[in-house]
């Protein structure tokens, strides 16, 4: 029990850094408008601003593997915090647009890094028998944090009378400083330990964090590190990983076509479109914030007994009915606020139970210990890609036409049932696996 104490307090001082990714991403839906008037920004460069920090995550998740594997997962946690912390007070106190947007694009880079690093570093020392919630630790606080973030802007904008976006933002500097004094706490990976050859070290290690045998773990992780060597494998981009990169990229590519994201990003505007005030959009993107945290605790919670695959097909089959009812409003021009605030909850309930947490769960599990790093990379890099491009182009469509925002939910609900059926035929299972085990079912020895 007391190994099982130490193993989940590693694991939720790193997930911290997810706390951060969620709050940073969906903070600026309470500040857009306020920016986009103070800068004087037309539609173009208002997305621009909007979509910055998204750039920065692409670049951040594109970089940050080399790092991790020269100077272990902890230390570029370490960094990553930092960043977090100096986005969040120079954006705040930013007098003019090119200072905003640098602060905003650091604090992208510490997402899009902290997406690669976070969920790799605690899939690498869990037990195989909850890695699962331990991993999905990592979305829990993403999610935990874009509540708080909805919950924040709403609470600000109530109480401050004068540059209320700047609080907005600033607020993030208090997590980012608690992470920060907290990592130093946690241990470096056994994995990341046996690939600089510090074996005893990695032995210890094994044996603090929960490990049924940490001998035969031990050379189950030597063997497979040594395989890699030995077959010259360090080259992420080879046949011989063509299975898990392809399903790294669809996952992520699913994940954002779901408009997960432009929801998120412009969560308010939506609610206006479809009547809502100001202050009563911003309250109404909390019951959003407040949904995702529910069931993605829910999905953590049945992750590991239900599976992975059974989650993204149950998930792909119920966005894509709520995006169709969304869209369904927005083409009839209807003032039923009720009913797209339901359709929007019922979305975010099963994207949350399903897609929320499974993603960075699956795509740290698939790939093999000596290119886990430039793997965990390659899929954020995807998702942050796809989600810079979707939060920009999303407003475009949106104003396009009397009917742009039905045009654009039925663009998501058609991917969502594409989704399922390439889940459905192509996805594998890997609860209840090792690591090691994974890679031996994919065969990447050949």
């Amino acid at each position: 029990m007391r190994k099982n104490r130490f193993v989940i307090s590693s694991a939720y001082i790193a997930a911290l850094g997810g706390l951060l990714f969620g709050f940073d991403t969906a903070v600026i839906s309470g500040a857009e408008r306020s920016i986009q008037e103070l800068f004087q920004l037309d539609g173009f460069w208002h997305g621009f601003t909007v979509a910055i920090a998204l750039i920065g995550t692409v670049i951040g998740a594109l970089t940050a593997g080399k790092p991790a594997d020269f100077y272990g997962r902890k230390k570029v946690l370490i960094v990553l915090a930092a960043l977090f912390g100096i986005s969040a007070i120079g954006s705040a106190l930013a007098t003019n647009w090119h200072a905003f947007l640098f602060f905003r694009f650091i604090g992208g880079l510490g997402v899009g890094a902290s997406s690669v690093i976070g969920p790799m570093y605690i899939a690498e020392i869990s037990p195989a028998r909850f890695r699962g919630r331990l991993v999905g630790l990592f979305q829990l606080n993403v999610v935990a944090g874009i509540l708080l973030a909805f919950l924040s802007n709403y609470l600000v904008n109530q109480w401050v009378s004068n540059s209320a976006w700047r609080w907005m933002l600033g607020v993030e500097a208090l997590p980012a400083i608690l992470f920060l004094v907290l990592l130093f706490r946690i241990p470096q990976t056994p994995r990341w330990l046996v690939i600089r050859g510090q074996y005893t070290e990695a032995l210890d290690l094994l044996r603090r964090l929960s490990s049924d045998n940490p001998k035969n773990e031990l050379a189950e992780i030597k063997q497979s590190v040594n395989q890699g060597v030995n077959a010259n494998a360090d080259a992420l981009f080879s046949k011989r990983y063509f299975v898990p990169i392809m399903l790294a990229f669809l996952l992520a590519f699913f994940n954002q076509m779901s408009g997960i994201n432009a929801i998120m990003y412009y969560a308010p505007r939506i609610f206006e479109m479809a009547g809502f005030g100001t202050g009563s959009a911003l309250l109404q993107s909390v019951s959003i914030g407040l949904t995702n945290f529910i069931f993605t605790l829910v999905g953590m919670a049945i992750i590991d007994r239900v599976g992975r695959k059974k989650l993204l097909l149950t998930g792909a089959l119920g966005t894509a009915f709520f995006l169709a009812m969304v869209a369904s409003i927005l083409f009839r021009q209807s003032a039923e606020n009720s009913w797209m605030v339901i359709y929007l909850v019922g979305f975010i309930a099963f994207f949350a139970l399903s897609q929320g947490a499974v993603i960075w769960v699956f795509i740290s599990e698939i790939f093999p210990n000596r290119v886990r790093a430039k793997g965990q990379a390659f899929g954020s890099f995807t998702h942050w890609f796809m989600a810079a491009l979707v939060s920009w182009v999303f407003p475009v469509i949106a104003q396009s036409g009397d009917n742009g925002g039905g045009v654009a939910f039925v663009i998501f609900a058609v991917f969502m049932v594409l989704q399922f059926f390439v889940v459905w035929r192509f996805f594998p299972e890997t609860k209840g696996k090792s690591l090691e085990e994974i890679e031996k079912d994919m065969c990447f020895s050949k």
